[in-house]
C-alpha cells in the first residue's frame, strides 16, 4: 500500500480489528425507490437550520470534511420523516425521485458521497461510507425538520452505502430498502470464485477514475481480510433495523441480497432479526437483452399503478407507523421463471415463502460419457473428457449477470462448437422440472498447470436448439480449499472442485432439456487464468492448459439442483 494511502485507512478506523476498505463496485442503476479515531456514539455536528423546498446544505463529518447534500422538504409544516440516500453518481441526478416523497409526506436527503462532485475528501469507493453513513444520519435526525426517524434507500452504489451505514447501527436510523447491491465484497463484486470480475470492477473503476484503487484490488486478490468492512456475514449481528432487499435473478450482485436477508432474518440485531423482506424478480442491473418476461414480471417503484409503491409502504409502516399489512405478508416473494416461448407453460408467476430457500429435494444430475446428464450414477471406473485451454484465446462471454455487456439468458449457440467447451445434456424432459434454490456444481478434475479456472454454465435448452443461459459462475483452482490460501495442483492428481453458481427460480418446460456447460475461460466476464499459478497479473507470461474433467463411478461429477416440484401435464405433485 501506498504511504499516502494509510493514514486515510488508520486514522478512521471505526473500532479495533476492522481493516481498511477495499473499494468495491456497482453501478449506476436509477430505481425509484483524517484525525484521531472516534466513537460511533459520537455526537455530530450542530444540524442545519430549517428550510423550504429544496436547499444545497453541508453536512460536517467526523474529521472535518464536508460532504455536499441536496434536501428536499414536502409542503406544509414538519417535523417528517427522512428517507436518505448517498451516492457517488451526482446527487443532483437524484432530485427528480424526491416528488415522490415529498407528496408522502417525506424529506427526500440526498448526498454526494466522499470525494464526489461537489462532496470534499479522497474518493475512494466505500471506504468511508459506514462512518460517513452514520454521521450523516445522526445530521438528519438532529435537524429541526426531521421527526428523528431516518430510512435509507438505495440500488446498486447506493444500496451499498445505505448497508454500509448500518453496520454501524445509527440510534435514529429505524428501515431500509436495498435494490441490487452484495453482501459479500470479495465473493459477490470483485473476486467472485477467487477470479477477478474484470468486465464489473475493472471497467467500473476506471469508469470513477480509480486507477489507484484498482492498484490495490489486486494486490489483495486472496481474501485475506483486507475487505471485512464489507463482508456482511461478519456484521450481521450489529445491524438493527428491518430491511426490504430487492433482487434480479440476472443482476450482477443476485446472491448479495438473498444473503443480506438471510443473514439479517436469523441473526440481525435489534428489530432486525425476524422483520425482513426479499423480492426477487427477472431482472438484471439493467435491461436485459434477447428476451422479455410477461407483463407481471414487473414492479411498480413509481406508483404508477394508482397505489402506494412497495417503498413508500415499507416507510409508511416502519417509519409512519402505519398498518397497512406489509407485515402481515409473506418475508419471501420471488417470480418463478419458465418457458418464455409457450403461454400455456407452467412458470412465469410469482410465488411466495416463509423463508429462503423454499423446501425442494437435493437432485443430483451426473455427467455421462458422450455428453449427457442424467440422474444415474456412471457405471465405468474410469471415464473423461480432455480439452486444451489457452488463456491467449478464451471463451467469449456471452450474457449473464453483467454491467456492461448484454445481460441476461442470452443464447449461447454463438460461442460455436469449440473444443474447448464441454456440454452435457440430458434427453428432453418428459414433464416440467421446477428448480428453486442455490446450485453448485462439483468437478471431478485435473491440469498440467499449477493452477487454472473452472467454468460451469447451467443452461435452458429450447426444443429449437436455444441455449437459454441460466446462471454462470467460475472456481480458480488454486482457491478450492478456500480463499484465503493457496493450494496448487499435481500433474496426473485429480482434485475436486466445487462451484457455487449462485441462486434461481425457474421451470425447465415439457420438451426442453437440462444442460451443463463446463469450460476454463469467459471473458470478459472473469479474468483468463494465464495458468502459471504466479500472483494477480503479475506478468504477462502465459501457458496452455490441458485440463480433464472426470465422470466416472470413482469420479462421479454433477450439479446440484434444487427440485421443487414435479409436474405430469398440468397437475402438479409436490416431491
Amino acid at each position: 500500500m501506498d504511504d499516502e494511502m494509510k493514514p486515510a485507512l488508520i486514522n478512521r478506523r471505526p473500532f479495533p480489528g476492522f481493516r481498511a476498505l477495499l473499494a468495491l463496485l456497482a453501478c449506476a442503476l436509477w430505481l425509484p425507490i483524517s484525525q484521531t479515531v472516534h466513537s460511533q456514539a459520537q455526537t455530530p455536528a450542530a444540524a442545519p437550520a430549517p428550510i423550504s423546498n429544496k436547499h444545497e446544505l453541508v453536512t460536517p463529518m467526523r474529521d472535518g470534511a464536508k460532504l455536499a447534500t441536496d434536501v428536499y422538504l414536502p409542503e406544509g409544516k414538519g417535523p417528517w420523516p427522512v428517507i436518505l440516500m448517498r451516492t457517488p453518481y451526482n446527487k443532483a441526478m437524484q432530485g427528480a425521485q424526491s416528488k415522490q416523497w415529498t407528496a408522502n409526506g417525506y424529506v427526500f436527503a440526498v448526498q454526494d458521497c466522499r470525494g464526489r462532485f461537489k462532496s470534499e475528501g479522497k474518493y475512494f469507493p466505500f471506504m468511508d461510507d459506514h462512518l460517513d453513513g452514520y454521521d450523516t444520519v445522526e445530521w438528519c435526525a438532529q435537524a429541526t425538520w426531521s421527526n428523528g426517524k431516518i430510512g435509507m434507500i438505495g440500488a446498486s452504489a447506493m444500496g451499498i452505502t445505505a448497508n454500509q451505514a448500518s453496520i454501524m447501527a445509527p440510534p435514529h436510523l429505524v428501515a431500509m430498502y436495498v435494490q441490487v447491491a452484495p453482501a459479500s465484497a470479495y465473493q459477490h463484486a470483485i473476486y467472485t470464485g477467487g477470479i477477478f470480475r474484470k468486465e464489473l470492477t475493472e471497467q467500473w473503476l476506471m469508469a470513477q477514475n480509480a486507477q489507484d484503487v484498482l492498484a490495490l484490488t489486486f494486490q489483495h486478490y486472496k481474501d485475506d481480510g483486507y475487505v471485512n468492512i464489507r463482508e456482511g456475514k461478519l456484521h450481521w449481528e450489529q445491524v438493527q433495523v428491518p430491511v426490504y432487499n430487492w433482487g434480479g435473478w440476472y443482476d450482477i450482485f443476485e446472491q448479495g441480497n438473498i444473503d443480506n436477508f438471510a443473514g439479517l432474518q436469523t441473526k440481525g440485531g435489534g428489530l432486525a432479526a425476524g422483520n425482513q423482506k426479499l423480492m426477487m424478480g427477472p431482472w438484471g442491473h439493467g435491461a436485459l437483452a434477447e428476451v422479455k418476461y410477461p407483463a407481471n414480471a414487473g414492479a411498480d417503484l413509481m406508483g404508477s399503478m394508482g397505489k402506494p409503491t412497495e417503498p413508500q409502504r415499507w416507510f409508511d409502516y416502519w417509519l409512519k407507523g402505519i398498518n397497512n399489512g406489509m407485515m402481515d405478508e409473506p418475508p419471501v416473494r420471488y417470480y418463478v421463471m419458465g418457458d418464455l416461448s409457450d403461454r400455456a407453460a407452467p412458470g412465469n408467476e410469482w410465488r411466495t415463502a416463509a423463508a429462503w430457500p423454499p423446501p425442494a429435494k437435493i437432485t443430483s444430475y451426473f455427467l455421462q460419457p458422450g455428453g449427457t446428464l442424467s440422474e444415474a450414477l456412471v457405471g465405468a471406473t474410469k471415464s473423461s473428457d480432455t480439452y486444451q485451454y489457452d488463456p491467449k484465446n478464451p471463451v467469449p462471454t456471452i450474457g449473464g449477470a453483467l454491467l456492461f455487456g448484454k445481460k441476461g439468458p442470452l443464447d449461447q449457440r454463438p460461442i460455436g462448437e469449440r473444443e474447448d467447451v464441454l456440454k452435457f445434456v440430458t434427453a428432453p424432459l418428459d414433464a416440467p422440472v421446477e428448480i428453486t434454490g442455490k446450485i453448485f456444481v462439483e468437478l471431478f478434475a485435473e491440469s498440467d498447470c499449477p493452477d487454472t479456472d473452472w467454468m460451469a454454465k447451467l443452461v435452458d435448452v429450447y426444443p429449437d436448439g436455444t441455449e437459454r443461459l441460466v446462471l454462470d459462475n467460475a472456481l480458480r483452482a488454486r482457491f478450492r480449499e478456500g480463499f484465503d490460501h493457496e493450494v496448487f495442483m499435481q500433474k496426473a492428481e485429480v482434485n475436486k472442485f466445487k462451484i457455487d453458481l449462485w441462486s434461481t427460480s425457474l421451470i425447465f418446460n415439457r420438451g426442453h432439456r437440462i444442460a451443463l456447460h463446463i469450460s476454463s475461460s469467459n471473458d470478459p466476464r472473469f479474468d483468463p487464468n494465464p495458468n502459471t499459478g504466479r500472483p494477480m497479473r503479475a506478468d504477462r507470461e502465459t501457458r496452455v492448459a490441458t485440463n480433464t474433467i472426470h465422470h466416472s463411478k470413482t469420479y462421479p461429477s454433477r450439479i446440484l439442483l434444487p427440485v421443487v416440484k414435479s409436474y405430469e401435464g398440468k397437475k402438479m405433485a409436490a416431491q
